[in-house]
């Protein structure tokens, strides 16, 4: 798995497209946790379950389809003065299962693991993307203050860091000018 700072990042960058008046501590908040919540099925080992069982680490929690329940249920939960079916809950939605998902992505791209169960419940199958640069992150916060989890750090920083930032970057950009031109209009 990648680090729970990498999968922030990634809500913080997905976030930056969204206009500032959907961006709240709130949204933000929501969409970190989003991005770590699939890695809670670390506790199925707990239970006995195997890491390749359809509950356990890397499987259902990492799916499309757990992606779109959880960016429903909580657009549900933390936005009930907004209605499911309009612009501003559909994009909630959008925001909170991209968040969600993205977990799943990262996952992919480490070069440990058994692979990422993308379509379950339909397809148990584990997947990695063909290219994985990013080192596979230790499971515990013990195991996490180490060499390895250095390793880690570092390779996050190269290849989630610099492309996250460079997004953030362009979008503002992008806004900045695009704002420019609306005022003048």
């Amino acid at each position: 798995m990648a680090s729970a700072f990498a999968h922030a990042l990634a809500a913080a960058t997905i976030g930056k497209i969204y206009p500032g008046n959907y961006t709240t501590p709130k949204f933000w908040l929501l969409g970190v946790a989003c991005t770590i919540v699939p890695d809670a099925d670390v506790v199925m080992f707990k239970f006995g379950v195997p890491y390749e069982h359809l509950f356990g680490h890397r499987g259902f929690s990492h799916s499309l389809v757990f992606a779109a329940l959880l960016g429903v249920i909580v657009t549900t939960l933390f936005y009930r003065s907004v209605k499911l079916i309009s612009k501003q809950g559909l994009l909630f939605i959008l925001f909170f299962t991209l968040c969600t998902a993205s977990h799943s992505l990262l996952d992919a791209l480490t070069n440990g693991g058994l692979g990422v169960a993308v379509f379950a419940p339909f397809d148990n199958t584990r997947y990695f993307l063909p290219w994985r640069p990013i080192q596979v992150s230790p499971i515990g916060v013990g195991n996490f203050f180490s060499e390895w989890g250095w390793r880690v750090i570092k390779s996050e920083l190269v290849w989630v860091g610099l492309p996250a930032m460079a997004t953030i970057v362009v979008t503002s950009i992008i806004k900045l000018v695009t704002g420019k031109r609306q005022n003048h209009c």
